[in-house]
C-alpha cells in the first residue's frame, strides 16, 4: 500500500522561504513520477512542478524562478523549495505519485503567505 505523507507547510512572511518535504511509503519510488500540487480556497488544484523517474522537470509558470523540486531516490522523498513567497502561493499542498495507471495523493499541508 502506497502512502504519501506531507511535512513543512507554515505561516511565513511574503518574501520568504520553505521547503515541503513528502515521504512515499512503499516501494519503486524511482519508477514514479512525482508531482506538487497546490489547492487555494475556492479554486481548482493546479499542478505546481513535477518530476519524472528520468529527472525530467516542469513547472507552472508562476513558479518559475521561485520554487525549485527535487527528489532523494534513496529516502524515498520529493521535495518542493519555495522561495520569494507570495501571498498568492498560499494554499493547501498536495504530493502526487504517479505511474502507469496507479496514482496517488498524500493529505495536504497547508502554506500561508501573510504579513
Amino acid at each position: 500500500q502506497v502512502q504519501l505523507v506531507e511535512s513543512g507547510g507554515d505561516l511565513v512572511q511574503p518574501g520568504g522561504s520553505l521547503r515541503l518535504s513528502c515521504v512515499l511509503t512503499g516501494n519503486f519510488f524511482r519508477l514514479y513520477t512525482m508531482a506538487w500540487y497546490r489547492q487555494a480556497p475556492g479554486k481548482q488544484r493546479d499542478l505546481v512542478a513535477a518530476i519524472t523517474r528520468l529527472n525530467e522537470i516542469n513547472y507552472a509558470d508562476s513558479v518559475k524562478g521561485r520554487f525549485t523540486i527535487s527528489k532523494d531516490n534513496d529516502k524515498n522523498t520529493v521535495f518542493l523549495q519555495m522561495n520569494n513567497l507570495e501571498p498568492e502561493d498560499t494554499a493547501v499542498y498536495y504530493c502526487h505519485a504517479s505511474a502507469g495507471t496507479l496514482a496517488y495523493w498524500g493529505q495536504g499541508t497547508q502554506v500561508t503567505v501573510s504579513s
